[in-house]
């Protein structure tokens, strides 16, 4: 598989507003500026308010995958984080990522919590209330190339996807300690007249969102003596699919082709057990079966699909999708200029502990 994902070992949300309250069992991560707009001015705290969010991936999980999975070859690392809500957002904006430069709790409180929780990380305090002060209120973090930034236009997409390959290779290089990263608005946002309030699903919520780190790189090989498909009136099926899989194998799926009506010829065997192979201009992808979301969506860099002489193929790795799950194969490809995707019913199986 081309395209790994791991999931935080901790996170939480800060609130300048609320500068020792800990939310780090919270269902969300908020990054945030209220200004006083939309709020009642006799809230406590000082206004504009803003909203910055922790989230830490385990090192020994980012060494394995880089060290085992990946190898020598060349790779890119996403934060993606998905959006829970927002509001009154900007035409544009942009979020901005840096390494953390001290250690933290992530703590066990919930911004609902009243009183509130302040046994972990906020806004004044990296361990909890009183113990562990930041260099910085707010956070204390790496202002230099490691750090990465995205912005958002009115149509794009609100969910964060963003490299930060650059960081997670030093994070691995021990060049900076793994303290995690911080996530907030850029300084033309942060503390100004500005009203913006996103919320991103949390390690904690009970969705299929959880933030991750995704790791791609390219492990296709095409070697084959197949005849590939010429044409799109041809049949593609995945012919060793298993009903379920272990989250701890590794399965190289198999998919063979062939012509939906074949040519007739003068042999013994049926022509349609005559195999080809389908184009180099072909990937694969994997949708979640429950909400019809693609979780590894195609692409052209990093899911292209593999071929050898008997067929083609490609290789998963389970331990990077969500245990308890059920996945749907889909497969893309480009046959004379016509883009034609593969989306059969039956090609689901189901991840397991």
């Amino acid at each position: 598989m081309a395209v790994y994902k791991i999931f935080p070992e901790k996170d939480a949300f800060i609130l300048s507003q609320y500068p020792a309250q800990n939310t780090g069992r919270d269902e969300v991560l908020e990054v945030s500026n209220l200004n006083g707009i939309n709020v009642d001015s006799s809230a406590a705290g000082d206004l504009p308010a803003v909203k910055r969010s922790l989230i830490q991936f385990n090192s020994t999980d980012i060494s394995n995958v880089i060290t085992n999975k990946i190898g020598d070859a060349a790779f890119q690392s996403n934060l993606n984080l998905y959006l829970a809500n927002a509001g009154n957002l900007p035409l544009d904006y942009t979020i901005e990522a840096y390494p953390v430069t001290q250690s933290w709790n992530m703590g066990r409180g919930k911004v609902s919590d009243s009183p509130m929780t302040t046994d972990g990380v906020s806004w004044s305090w990296r361990l909890e209330s009183g113990s562990g002060a930041w260099a910085a209120e707010g956070g204390d973090w790496l202002l230099d190339a490691s750090g990465s930034s995205q912005t958002f236009t009115y149509v794009s997409n609100k969910d964060i996807s963003m490299d930060v390959t650059d960081m997670v290779k030093l994070w691995n290089s021990g060049s900076i300690d793994n303290n995690g990263v911080i996530v907030k608005l850029d300084d033309s946002i942060e503390f100004s007249a500005s009203y913006v309030e996103t919320a991103y699903f949390s390690v904690d919520t009970h969705t299929i969102y959880p933030p991750d780190l995704e790791f791609k790189w390219d492990d296709s090989t095409y070697s084959t003596t197949l005849t590939q498909v010429t044409s799109s009136d041809f049949v593609a099926k995945v012919t060793n699919l298993r009903s379920e899989f272990e989250d701890t194998s590794v399965y190289k799926f198999r998919i063979k082709s062939r012509d939906t009506f074949p040519t007739r010829v003068f042999q013994t065997s049926s022509v349609y057990l005559d195999a080809k192979a389908l184009p180099t201009s072909s990937y694969w992808g994997l949708k979640d079966v429950k909400t019809g979301e693609m979780v590894v969506d195609f692409d052209t860099n990093y899911t292209k699909i593999s071929a050898d002489n008997n067929s083609n193929y490609f290789t998963v790795y389970m331990d990077g999708l969500e245990p308890e799950r059920y996945y749907q194969i889909a497969i893309k490809t480009i046959v004379e200029d016509e883009t034609l995707v593969i989306e059969d019913q039956t090609n689901y199986f189901k991840v397991v502990r």
